[in-house]
């Protein structure tokens, strides 16, 4: 379909939103017990899934919350809650629990409690930001983000997003303590993690004992000075929704700085998103960061009443328009996506992969006008 043809205005978005929504619910009648992940020839592979730990398995649970709220399907909820049960099974591991705990929360118990009120999913996400608030390290203000031996001072830009299941217990508890520790965490990474033209490393080091910052160590992208795209739209996002939860105006700043960044370099490549910025041309694309940031890059717009970030969120769809399969009889809907800029993990090069799908619908919906969020925000905000 031609570029020009896919408008994404109210309406238009929402014409694509049910189309997606028509592909998630086939693609829910073929899946069987699979956890999707990544798709390979149209078909979702089953390896992740097997394995409670990995961090993207609450994503396709997350599709069906938020498309519960686009047309209600008890199919959705059901397969959803299995998922959530399938889940919590990982606290049986509890060594293996790391600060992703956040992503599976706020996409099962969080979603599913907000939905239907339902005491056990309220308990369940409550233990869950228990834990990850427990992983705090009083001494550099921050959370621990990996398990690995040697990386008890590792903090990933990806933390961001998790610190609004700590918002939410907050707010659920009527307890300071877990904001306070998301608003330290965010200060930390704000004076440590984000350079001065708004780009962001994928990982800092602190010494655990002293709290200082000890070095950079090497993450997903291509050095550790470099620009993982990735990165980048967990910050631009995370700042984000950091200032919706908090109205703190520094987050603001920097979402913003975060945003034009992103958008500077979107230019400069055509809105065709590689996985490092800066970096050497190796084949490697990353759809997933363009659907992140887009999605981070609507509510942006909300909040300045700015339209040119709605309009730059509506070109990483629109200029990516040929990576977006709607077909329903081919599992994986955003193509292209890696999960490094090596992309030496198992077969995640320019591949279809389950959270790009998540933002790609989230993106659609505040798009097509709906306020619902699963990142814990009240209604509306």
């Amino acid at each position: 379909m031609a570029e020009q043809q896919w408008q994404l205005d109210d309406a238009g978005a929402q014409r694509v939103l049910i189309q997606a929504y028509a592909k998630v619910d086939t693609e829910l009648q073929r899946l069987g017990d699979k956890i999707p992940y990544i798709a390979e020839a149209g078909v979702y592979r089953e390896d992740r899934g097997r394995d409670v730990t990995w961090w993207t398995n609450g994503f396709f649970a997350g599709m069906l919350w938020q498309l519960e709220q686009v047309q209600h399907n008890p199919a959705f909820i059901a397969r959803a809650r299995r998922d959530s049960d399938r889940l919590m099974t990982r606290f049986r591991q509890f060594t293996t629990i790391d600060h992703d705990i956040g992503f599976v929360a706020l996409q099962t118990a969080v979603a599913d409690f907000r939905a239907t009120g339902q005491k056990k999913a309220r308990q369940e996400a409550l233990l869950m930001a228990t834990v990850l608030a427990g992983r705090y390290n009083p001494a550099g203000q921050f959370l621990r983000c990996w398990n690995q031996p040697g990386r008890a001072g590792w903090v990933i830009i990806d933390s961001m997003m998790n610190l609004n299941l700590l918002f939410w217990a907050g707010r659920e508890l009527q307890d300071p303590r877990f904001s306070q520790i998301a608003v330290a965490h965010a200060d930390s990474v704000l004076a440590n993690q984000m350079r001065a033209d708004a780009s962001a490393y994928h990982v800092v080091g602190y010494d655990p004992v002293s709290g200082n910052v000890a070095d950079y160590p090497p993450g997903q992208g291509y050095s550790p000075q470099s620009a993982w795209t990735r990165g980048q739209g967990w910050a631009l996002y995370g700042f984000v929704l950091a200032y919706q939860q908090t109205g703190f105006a520094r987050y603001l700043t920097m979402a913003r700085a975060s945003a034009d960044y992103f958008i500077t370099q979107a230019e400069r490549y055509q809105w065709i998103i590689p996985a490092d910025f800066d970096a050497p041309d190796n084949g490697v694309l990353d759809m997933s960061a363009a659907m992140i940031a887009a999605s981070g890059l609507v509510t942006l717009s909300i909040i300045d009443n700015d339209p040119g970030y709605r309009q730059a969120a509506e070109r990483l769809l629109i200029r990516n328009r040929d990576r977006i399969d709607l077909d329903p009889t081919r599992d994986g809907i955003v193509q292209d996506c890696s999960g490094s800029y090596a992309s030496q993990m198992d077969g995640e090069k320019n591949v279809p992969i389950i959270y790009a799908d998540f933002f790609f619908i989230e993106t659609l919906m505040k798009l097509a006008g709906y306020k619902y969020s699963l990142w814990a925000l009240p209604t509306g905000v």
